[in-house]
């Protein structure tokens, strides 16, 4: 298998050809946060929580879809990368239903842990918030979509571990949000109730 040789902030890397930046990093002891991604299931570079810098880019890029060349040299730290997060999270923060202290996920929730990380409190920006109903139609999975963060995770979870393909993204730009199709209920589609998508969601959007 050929070899790939890089530097991620300044230190040497090999890894095998067709590795990703994230991956790469992993290797090296290096965490990058991620949001959307999930190993093996979604690497879909949507939520732009894991950019890097990466020399002679242009921009930023997705750790998590990008793949490693040889000589290529990364940095995962910078202020710049590190503003780039921070303002991606106070988008995500913006249209939150935040309630970490009654939510399911408090203290266990991945946007709650990035917010810490980064100093978001998602003040920075004002504007139209969703409001969606809560589906607790089923007795074994409530959905709410206010605290969705449109990783689609449990969009793949559904999809690659079950086959079924109950839920995925309707609508457009800022009505985007995670349901069934033709906005049906969770009780009225072929979900079989095995709480992958739960599993899979980084916030408390899916619960038990």
């Amino acid at each position: 298998m050929k070899m790939v040789n890089l530097k991620i902030n300044g230190q040497d890397v090999s890894v095998p050809e067709g590795t990703t930046v994230l991956d790469a990093a992993k290797k090296a002891g290096i965490r990058i946060p991620t949001l959307c991604y999930l190993r093996d299931i979604n690497a879909i570079g949507a939520c732009r929580v894991c950019v890097v810098e990466v020399k002679g880019a242009r921009s930023l890029v997705a750790s998590c879809v990008y793949p490693v060349s040889e000589g290529m040299e990364v940095t995962t730290n910078s202020q710049r990368v590190i503003d780039s997060r921070r303002t991606t999270v106070e988008l995500i923060l913006s249209d939150h239903k935040k309630e970490c202290l009654s939510c399911v996920r408090n203290g266990n929730c991945e946007l709650q842990t990035l917010s810490e990380e980064l100093r978001c409190d998602g003040e920075k920006f004002k504007g139209a918030v969703s409001d969606y109903p809560i589906d607790a139609s089923t007795p074994y999975i409530v959905r709410d979509n206010n605290k969705c963060v449109l990783c689609r995770r449990c969009v793949a979870a559904c999809k690659n571990y079950q086959g079924i393909a109950v839920i995925g993204a309707n609508a457009r730009g800022f009505d985007t949000h995670i349901a069934c199709a033709f906005e049906k209920s969770l009780a009225d589609v072929p979900c079989v109730g095995c709480g992958q998508c739960i599993a899979a969601c980084p916030t408390g959007a899916l619960h038990e």
